[in-house]
């Protein structure tokens, strides 16, 4: 499959590619869209773009594999599958990709590969350097090892944390619908939305159903979707399934449906992106009062004072991730602590110590 004279308008674009699209109703790997799919990414590589793909459907090509002689709890049985799985799916991919002479290679992670920035900056130069040599990275969440409490919530999350990771144009989500709808897609009165700007709030139109092989759904999607084009990344929501969608998507055709989130001006710095998906990384948390919060949320550029703190929760170090909450106990920010827990209770409402949490280093959390 070529690109033709087509222009491309992303030359560095992340792939999803969820559990729905990639798997048949009975469990079994869907082959001719596994194809369809890698002639596409193969394609783009051909013409230039330096794409990573981020697959799911390891768990799922395990299970049609294995018959367990007894019953497993979730975790066990996410273990056993995706050992099994993950072996079939990366064989399959080597093969498909081989045949357009590419070669491919196998990034498992885990959540807590990403929790601080030595781990985030080893991995982020491991695929750096599988994409230097022409080597197209197929990322998948390591199941084996990864436990309930420290799991992404779906690939989507992963695919997020990748594409901001590697700096990526854009991220290209593909689900079995085209897109975010105003209702549910299988509602006639429901309409396709093919443009969300950085402060469309879209979030009252959003399914709360999950799919049925995936741990995620549209609500996650949306979510994600947003805190990346926040960063100045475009992302897509597309139909995995539409023929030539990768390419269409690449070329900028609106004429196709699918779901734009447009990017916001400008890029986060690397050490912002990190920061913008390091949450759950959190090692405590200071509460602040209605004054901070209100000068963190309207300004989105001023650094976390002392004079601001009421209170400090959690043993951190310095440069831990820690949260921001507002008098409510709302989470309203989260960023890169300035002094340890100790630190923080000694200089609070000093007005003259240095930042709590500097502006480079701090998140605000203004995504629905």
């Amino acid at each position: 499959m070529a690109t033709g004279n087509i222009p491309l308008i992303y030359k560095r674009i992340a792939v999803k590619v969820g559990s729905n699209v990639l798997t048949r109703p009975d469990g079994t790997l869907d082959i001719t869209r596994m194809s369809a799919i890698v002639d596409q990414i193969a394609a783009l590589h051909h013409a230039g773009v330096r794409p990573v793909l981020i697959s799911s459907g390891a768990v799922a090509s395990g299970r049609s594999e294995v018959n367990a002689d007894r019953k497993l709890d979730p975790v066990s049985a996410r273990q056993l599958y995706s050992a099994v799985g993950q072996a079939k799916l990366i064989n399959r991919y080597y093969e498909l990709f081989r045949d357009h002479g590419i070669r491919c290679g196998q990034v498992l992670t885990t959540k807590e590969n990403f929790s601080t920035r030595r781990h985030y900056l080893n991995q982020m130069h491991c695929m750096e350097v599988m994409l230097s040599a022409d080597v197209i990275p197929v990322v998948n969440e390591n199941d084996t090892v990864s436990l309930t409490e420290l799991m992404f919530t779906d690939n989507d999350e992963l695919s997020g944390l990748i594409a901001s990771m590697m700096n990526m144009q854009a991220l290209v989500i593909l689900t079995n619908v085209d897109g975010i709808y105003t209702g549910n897609p299988a509602d006639p009165g429901s309409r396709l939305i093919t443009d969300m700007d950085p402060d469309t709030d879209a979030s009252d139109c959003i399914s709360q159903t999950r799919s049925t092989l995936g741990r995620g759904g549209m609500t996650t999607k949306y979510r994600i979707a947003r805190k990346v084009a926040s960063e100045g990344i475009a992302v897509v929501i597309a139909n995995g399934r539409r023929e030539g969608i990768l390419l269409d998507v690449a070329a900028g055709n609106r004429d196709v449906p699918y779901t734009l989130f447009r990017p916001a001006d400008g890029s986060a710095s690397p050490v912002r992106k990190w920061i913008a998906h390091s949450e759950d990384f959190a090692k405590g948390c200071v509460g602040v009062n209605e004054g901070a919060a209100a000068a963190l949320l309207s300004s989105g550029g001023a650094s976390l004072l002392p004079v601001g703190v009421t209170s400090v929760t959690g043993d951190f170090e310095k440069d831990d991730i820690i949260r921001v909450a507002d008098p409510s106990g709302s989470v309203i920010a989260w960023g890169r602590a300035g002094y340890d827990a100790d630190g923080v209770r000694a200089v609070i409402g000093d007005r003259g110590a240095r930042p709590i949490i500097h502006r480079d280093y701090l998140y605000i959390d203004n995504i629905d």
